[in-house]
Protein backbone atom coordinates (compact mmCIF):
# COMPACT_ATOMS: atom_id res chain seq x y z
CA UNK A 1 0.00 0.00 0.00
CA UNK A 2 1.35 3.49 -0.81
CA UNK A 3 2.27 5.64 2.15
CA UNK A 4 0.48 8.68 0.81
CA UNK A 5 -2.98 9.97 -0.04
CA UNK A 6 -4.77 12.62 2.01
CA UNK A 7 -7.82 13.88 0.09
CA UNK A 8 -9.64 14.19 3.41
CA UNK A 9 -9.48 16.48 6.41
CA UNK A 10 -10.96 14.07 8.95
CA UNK A 11 -9.98 10.44 8.19
CA UNK A 12 -7.50 8.92 10.63
CA UNK A 13 -4.09 10.61 10.39
CA UNK A 14 -1.56 7.88 9.54
CA UNK A 15 1.50 9.81 8.29
CA UNK A 16 2.29 13.49 8.65
CA UNK A 17 5.20 15.73 7.69
CA UNK A 18 6.37 18.54 9.97
CA UNK A 19 9.22 21.04 9.91
CA UNK A 20 10.61 22.12 13.31
CA UNK A 21 11.80 25.68 13.94
CA UNK A 22 15.48 26.20 13.12
CA UNK A 23 17.91 28.61 14.77
CA UNK A 24 18.48 30.30 11.40
CA UNK A 25 14.79 31.24 11.18
CA UNK A 26 14.74 33.63 14.10
CA UNK A 27 16.59 36.59 12.54
CA UNK A 28 14.00 36.89 9.76
CA UNK A 29 10.89 37.04 11.94
CA UNK A 30 10.16 40.70 11.15
CA UNK A 31 10.47 40.41 7.36
CA UNK A 32 8.04 37.47 7.39
CA UNK A 33 5.45 39.42 9.39
CA UNK A 34 5.62 37.55 12.68
CA UNK A 35 4.03 39.37 15.61
CA UNK A 36 7.20 39.28 17.73
CA UNK A 37 10.58 37.60 17.83
CA UNK A 38 10.31 33.88 18.62
CA UNK A 39 12.35 32.34 21.41
CA UNK A 40 14.14 29.56 19.54
CA UNK A 41 14.67 27.24 22.53
CA UNK A 42 11.06 27.59 23.65
CA UNK A 43 9.80 27.15 20.08
CA UNK A 44 11.87 24.00 19.62
CA UNK A 45 10.48 22.56 22.87
CA UNK A 46 6.89 23.39 21.89
CA UNK A 47 7.35 21.75 18.52
CA UNK A 48 8.87 18.62 20.05
CA UNK A 49 5.88 18.28 22.39
CA UNK A 50 3.55 18.91 19.45
CA UNK A 51 5.20 16.07 17.51
CA UNK A 52 4.76 13.86 20.55
CA UNK A 53 1.00 14.46 20.50
CA UNK A 54 0.85 13.46 16.83
CA UNK A 55 2.76 10.27 17.58
CA UNK A 56 0.57 9.52 20.58
CA UNK A 57 -2.43 9.71 18.26
CA UNK A 58 -0.87 6.96 16.14
CA UNK A 59 0.64 8.99 13.31
CA UNK A 60 4.08 8.39 11.82
CA UNK A 61 5.82 11.76 11.98
CA UNK A 62 8.19 12.62 9.12
CA UNK A 63 10.57 15.48 10.00
CA UNK A 64 11.87 17.86 7.33
CA UNK A 65 14.38 20.66 7.84
CA UNK A 66 13.99 22.39 4.51
CA UNK A 67 14.42 26.10 3.75
CA UNK A 68 16.49 27.28 6.76
CA UNK A 69 16.12 30.98 7.49
CA UNK A 70 12.40 31.01 6.65
CA UNK A 71 10.32 31.09 9.86
CA UNK A 72 7.11 30.44 7.90
CA UNK A 73 8.52 27.10 6.71
CA UNK A 74 7.24 25.47 9.92
CA UNK A 75 3.74 25.92 8.45
CA UNK A 76 4.08 22.96 6.10
CA UNK A 77 0.41 22.78 5.17
CA UNK A 78 0.82 25.70 2.74
CA UNK A 79 3.34 24.65 0.03
CA UNK A 80 1.86 21.28 -0.95
CA UNK A 81 -1.22 19.06 -1.15
CA UNK A 82 -1.05 15.26 -1.24
CA UNK A 83 -3.53 13.24 -3.28
CA UNK A 84 -3.88 9.67 -4.48
CA UNK A 85 -1.18 10.14 -7.16
CA UNK A 86 1.31 11.90 -4.91
CA UNK A 87 2.25 15.46 -3.99
CA UNK A 88 1.01 18.55 -5.78
CA UNK A 89 3.47 21.40 -5.29
CA UNK A 90 1.59 24.66 -4.86
CA UNK A 91 2.70 28.23 -5.57
CA UNK A 92 2.39 30.43 -2.46
CA UNK A 93 1.10 33.96 -2.84
CA UNK A 94 3.45 35.31 -0.18
CA UNK A 95 6.71 36.33 -1.84
CA UNK A 96 8.97 35.01 0.91
CA UNK A 97 7.40 31.57 0.68
CA UNK A 98 7.69 31.15 -3.09
CA UNK A 99 10.66 28.77 -2.78
CA UNK A 100 9.06 26.42 -0.26
CA UNK A 101 7.42 23.96 -2.69
CA UNK A 102 10.72 23.17 -4.39
CA UNK A 103 12.51 23.06 -1.02
CA UNK A 104 10.06 20.56 0.48
CA UNK A 105 10.05 18.27 -2.58
CA UNK A 106 13.23 16.44 -1.53
CA UNK A 107 11.74 15.62 1.88
CA UNK A 108 8.59 14.30 0.24
CA UNK A 109 10.51 12.08 -2.14
CA UNK A 110 12.70 10.81 0.73
CA UNK A 111 9.45 9.81 2.45
CA UNK A 112 8.41 7.90 -0.69
CA UNK A 113 5.82 10.50 -1.67
CA UNK A 114 6.30 11.21 -5.40
CA UNK A 115 5.73 14.65 -6.85
CA UNK A 116 2.84 14.20 -9.25
CA UNK A 117 2.25 17.80 -10.29
CA UNK A 118 3.57 21.34 -9.77
CA UNK A 119 1.50 24.47 -10.24
CA UNK A 120 2.90 27.30 -12.34
CA UNK A 121 2.26 30.90 -13.34
CA UNK A 122 -0.31 32.52 -13.30
CA UNK A 123 -1.76 30.49 -10.43
CA UNK A 124 -1.02 31.32 -6.80
CA UNK A 125 -2.25 28.84 -4.21
CA UNK A 126 -1.49 28.37 -0.52
CA UNK A 127 -2.61 25.20 1.20
CA UNK A 128 -4.32 27.15 3.96
CA UNK A 129 -6.85 28.26 1.36
CA UNK A 130 -7.81 24.66 0.55
CA UNK A 131 -10.22 22.41 2.45
CA UNK A 132 -11.25 18.89 1.45
CA UNK A 133 -14.97 18.70 2.17
CA UNK A 134 -14.84 15.12 0.96
CA UNK A 135 -12.58 13.15 -1.40
CA UNK A 136 -14.42 14.57 -4.42
CA UNK A 137 -14.86 18.19 -3.27
CA UNK A 138 -12.02 20.67 -2.71
CA UNK A 139 -12.99 24.07 -1.33
CA UNK A 140 -10.74 27.00 -2.24
CA UNK A 141 -10.63 30.49 -0.76
CA UNK A 142 -9.78 33.33 -3.14
CA UNK A 143 -7.98 36.17 -1.40
CA UNK A 144 -4.58 37.83 -1.12
CA UNK A 145 -2.64 34.51 -1.06
CA UNK A 146 -4.64 32.46 -3.59
CA UNK A 147 -5.85 33.95 -6.87
CA UNK A 148 -8.71 33.08 -9.26
CA UNK A 149 -6.35 31.17 -11.58
CA UNK A 150 -5.96 28.65 -8.74
CA UNK A 151 -9.36 27.12 -9.48
CA UNK A 152 -8.47 25.82 -12.94
CA UNK A 153 -4.95 24.90 -11.82
CA UNK A 154 -6.23 22.75 -8.96
CA UNK A 155 -8.89 21.17 -11.16
CA UNK A 156 -6.11 20.15 -13.53
CA UNK A 157 -3.97 18.78 -10.70
CA UNK A 158 -6.85 16.73 -9.27
CA UNK A 159 -8.87 15.36 -12.22
CA UNK A 160 -12.43 14.48 -11.34
CA UNK A 161 -12.48 16.64 -8.21
CA UNK A 162 -15.07 19.42 -7.92
CA UNK A 163 -13.15 22.60 -7.02
CA UNK A 164 -15.49 25.12 -5.36
CA UNK A 165 -14.25 28.67 -4.83
CA UNK A 166 -15.27 31.30 -2.28
CA UNK A 167 -14.18 34.92 -1.95
CA UNK A 168 -12.40 35.67 1.32
CA UNK A 169 -12.85 38.89 3.32
CA UNK A 170 -10.34 41.73 3.19
CA UNK A 171 -10.05 41.61 7.01
CA UNK A 172 -6.82 43.51 7.86
CA UNK A 173 -5.43 43.58 4.34
CA UNK A 174 -2.55 42.00 2.46
CA UNK A 175 -0.07 42.17 5.32
CA UNK A 176 -2.05 39.86 7.61
CA UNK A 177 -2.88 36.34 6.50
CA UNK A 178 -6.53 35.39 6.04
CA UNK A 179 -6.86 31.84 4.76
CA UNK A 180 -10.00 29.82 4.20
CA UNK A 181 -8.79 27.61 7.05
CA UNK A 182 -8.80 30.67 9.29
CA UNK A 183 -12.58 30.29 9.12
CA UNK A 184 -13.31 26.55 8.98
CA UNK A 185 -11.88 23.25 10.24
CA UNK A 186 -13.70 19.99 9.48
CA UNK A 187 -13.92 17.55 12.40
CA UNK A 188 -15.88 14.75 10.73
CA UNK A 189 -17.79 14.23 7.50
CA UNK A 190 -20.81 15.86 9.14
CA UNK A 191 -19.21 18.34 11.57
CA UNK A 192 -17.00 21.44 11.32
CA UNK A 193 -15.77 24.29 13.48
CA UNK A 194 -16.60 27.60 11.76
CA UNK A 195 -16.21 31.28 12.52
CA UNK A 196 -19.56 32.17 10.99
CA UNK A 197 -19.29 35.96 11.25
CA UNK A 198 -16.71 36.05 8.45
CA UNK A 199 -17.61 32.83 6.63
CA UNK A 200 -18.89 33.25 3.05
CA UNK A 201 -22.66 32.79 2.82
CA UNK A 202 -22.26 30.28 -0.02
CA UNK A 203 -19.94 28.23 2.16
CA UNK A 204 -22.46 28.09 4.97
CA UNK A 205 -25.18 27.17 2.47
CA UNK A 206 -23.01 24.37 1.06
CA UNK A 207 -22.33 22.96 4.52
CA UNK A 208 -26.06 22.94 5.24
CA UNK A 209 -26.81 21.24 1.91
CA UNK A 210 -24.22 18.53 2.65
CA UNK A 211 -25.56 17.95 6.16
CA UNK A 212 -22.48 19.33 7.91
CA UNK A 213 -23.32 20.66 11.36
CA UNK A 214 -21.48 23.79 12.47
CA UNK A 215 -19.80 24.49 15.82
CA UNK A 216 -19.61 28.27 16.03
CA UNK A 217 -16.44 29.95 17.28
CA UNK A 218 -17.15 32.98 19.52
CA UNK A 219 -15.78 36.38 18.55
CA UNK A 220 -13.31 36.46 21.45
CA UNK A 221 -11.67 33.20 20.31
CA UNK A 222 -11.27 33.94 16.60
CA UNK A 223 -8.01 35.90 16.86
CA UNK A 224 -6.56 33.17 19.09
CA UNK A 225 -7.22 30.59 16.34
CA UNK A 226 -10.27 28.92 17.81
CA UNK A 227 -11.38 27.98 14.30
CA UNK A 228 -8.02 26.38 13.37
CA UNK A 229 -8.28 22.78 14.58
CA UNK A 230 -6.56 19.64 13.28
CA UNK A 231 -8.65 16.47 13.03
CA UNK A 232 -6.55 13.48 14.10
CA UNK A 233 -9.45 11.27 13.05
CA UNK A 234 -13.25 11.51 13.02
CA UNK A 235 -14.24 13.61 16.04
CA UNK A 236 -10.69 13.60 17.39
CA UNK A 237 -9.15 17.06 17.48
CA UNK A 238 -5.83 18.72 18.24
CA UNK A 239 -6.31 22.39 19.12
CA UNK A 240 -4.26 25.33 20.35
CA UNK A 241 -4.65 25.80 24.09
CA UNK A 242 -6.50 28.90 25.22
CA UNK A 243 -9.91 28.71 23.54
CA UNK A 244 -12.08 27.18 26.29
CA UNK A 245 -15.51 27.96 24.88
CA UNK A 246 -14.73 26.45 21.49
CA UNK A 247 -13.26 23.42 23.24
CA UNK A 248 -16.38 22.96 25.35
CA UNK A 249 -18.58 23.26 22.27
CA UNK A 250 -16.55 20.59 20.48
CA UNK A 251 -16.73 18.28 23.48
CA UNK A 252 -20.50 18.75 23.72
CA UNK A 253 -20.65 17.60 20.09
CA UNK A 254 -18.81 14.40 20.98
CA UNK A 255 -15.32 15.49 19.93
CA UNK A 256 -12.29 14.25 21.88
CA UNK A 257 -10.04 17.31 22.18
CA UNK A 258 -6.32 17.41 22.93
CA UNK A 259 -4.59 20.79 23.27
CA UNK A 260 -0.99 21.93 22.82
CA UNK A 261 0.95 24.98 23.94
CA UNK A 262 1.84 27.18 20.99
CA UNK A 263 2.93 30.55 22.33
CA UNK A 264 6.00 30.52 20.08
CA UNK A 265 5.12 28.28 17.14
CA UNK A 266 1.49 29.32 16.68
CA UNK A 267 0.58 32.63 18.27
CA UNK A 268 3.59 34.64 17.12
CA UNK A 269 3.37 33.46 13.50
CA UNK A 270 -0.42 33.10 13.21
CA UNK A 271 -0.31 29.39 12.38
CA UNK A 272 -2.43 26.78 14.14
CA UNK A 273 -2.21 22.98 14.25
CA UNK A 274 -3.39 22.49 10.68
CA UNK A 275 -0.73 24.92 9.47
CA UNK A 276 1.98 23.05 11.37
CA UNK A 277 1.22 19.73 9.65
CA UNK A 278 1.18 18.34 6.14
CA UNK A 279 -0.87 15.12 6.20
CA UNK A 280 0.75 12.55 3.92
CA UNK A 281 -1.69 9.70 4.54
CA UNK A 282 -5.18 9.59 5.96
CA UNK A 283 -7.12 6.33 6.01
Amino acid sequence: MPGFGAASMTARLERVLVRPPLAEDVENWRSYGWRSVPDYAAAAEEHELFRGLLEAAGAEVVVSRHDPGNPDAIYVYDPVLVGAEGAVLLRPGKDGRRGEPEAIAASLEAADVPVAHALSDPAFVEGGDTVWLDENTLLVGIGYRTNPAAVAALAGAFPGVDVVAFDLPHWNGRAEVMHLMSLISPLDRDLAVVYTRLAPVRLLDLLAERGVAVIEVPDEEFASQGSNVLALGPRQALALDGNPETRRSMERAGVDVVVYRGDEISKKGDGGPTCLTRPLLRA
